[in-house]
């Protein structure tokens, strides 16, 4: 049985006028979503960003109903509903200022993985945008990482099959309610994917895939991954949208070039030149990158705790340094669970004893 809560929550995302950043701050400023259905139309009114229409289209909800439905079907279907306050909702989109509060996910791979990759790319892929997503997904097999897509014909459902085939779990981001796969040629695919890894959406169901809900999508697809990697897209596209996504959260951003005269490689190459995705050819450039190739890293780490003394603050921020070797001040702050004043005073110990250093961007770099 799911706990009571939840009724509260599923209809706080079904109110007009609340969105997911304004349904996020009513919780965290009233703790569940049942309190902000019972505090009163004044006292919500007052809460930052809400006001007095926000405050009445809470007041004035009372279809509850949709809501019952959707707890039996979640619980029919062994749906796991992820409020943002739960601790299997993915973390890495705790940092994403407009993620979903409410996501609904079924399969078997943690969505908050030790590594993440997001693929996308274009619908009408050429037979070299095919060969460059398998020989990625089938050079990433040994590498413990979660493959993450949008089960849409061309690159995504060639990265997903890829995965499944070379062992890696994947997960699709759906654009509708869990009740129906879209396109319906992916539903044998979206089936094994439910083996080895999952299918994610914040729809409800009976949500049709209509177009306005793809950039939706796409922001989730973003902010899930540590890295995002396009290959093939025309000058305009949803993998374009996902990339600046990407880059607004602060993700690395990758692009496979291709031939100049290729409009399937146009939008690829215009993130390179604009500096919006770092180029790679291969698996190896994207290990490299993000770090995840480098052994010594790690015995650099080990030598650091070993021979340096820390407090236990400094060691939890320096274990963070276990998989990369430069970290946000968002990382930090999500990862370490610290306080401001804790992480303030273990970062200084860090920079004083010469471990990291700090760089432009609020990042700090492990020496």
């Amino acid at each position: 049985m799911f706990a009571d809560d939840l009724l509260y929550q599923i209809a706080l995302t079904r109110v007009p006028q609340i969105g997911d950043v304004h349904a996020k701050i009513l919780v965290q400023t009233l703790q569940t979503a049942s309190a902000v259905f019972r505090t009163s139309k004044r006292q919500l009114e007052k809460i930052e960003g809400i006001g007095t229409v926000r405050a009445a289209a809470i007041k004035s909800f009372s279809d509850f109903k949709k809501s019952e439905a959707e707890i039996a079907f979640i619980e029919k279907y062994q749906i796991k509903p992820l409020f943002f306050n739960s601790p299997d909702y993915p973390q890495r989109l705790l940092n994403c200022y407009d993620s979903p509060a409410m996501l609904y996910y079924r399969g078997n791979t943690s969505l908050s993985a030790e590594k993440i990759i997001s693929i996308v790319g274009t619908r009408n892929n050429s037979e070299y945008g095919k060969q460059c997503c398998e020989q990625l997904v089938e050079d990433l097999k040994d590498h413990s990482i979660l493959i993450v897509s949008g089960l849409a014909f061309g690159i995504d459902a060639i990265a997903h099959k890829a995965s499944l085939r070379f062992g890696l779990p994947t997960v699709a981001v759906l654009a509708h309610g869990l009740d129906r796969i879209y396109p319906a040629q992916h539903k044998s695919l979206a089936r094994q994917m439910l083996e080895q890894g999952g299918l994610l959406t914040d729809f409800i169901s009976g949500q049709d895939p209509d177009k306005q809900n793809f950039p939706r999508r796409n922001r989730i697809t973003a902010g899930i991954c540590d890295a995002l990697v396009v290959i093939e897209s025309g000058i305009k596209g949803g993998s374009l949208i996902t990339a600046e996504l990407g880059n607004g959260y602060h993700k690395d951003v990758f692009a496979f070039p291709g031939r100049v005269t290729d409009p399937k490689s146009q939008g690829c190459i215009n993130l390179i030149k604009q500096n919006k995705a770092v180029l790679i050819s291969n698996a190896a450039d994207l290990l490299q990158a993000m770090q995840w190739d480098d052994t010594r890293k790690m015995e650099k780490v080990k030598q650091r705790s070993l021979f340096v003394p820390v407090t236990k603050e400094a060691q939890q921020i320096l274990d963070l340094f276990k998989t990369k070797t430069i970290i946000t001040i968002d990382d930090i702050q999500l990862y370490a669970g610290l306080s401001s004043s804790s992480m303030a005073s273990a970062l200084l110990l860090l920079e004083m004893e010469g471990i990291i250093a700090a760089k432009p961007g609020k990042q700090y770099e492990l020496l």
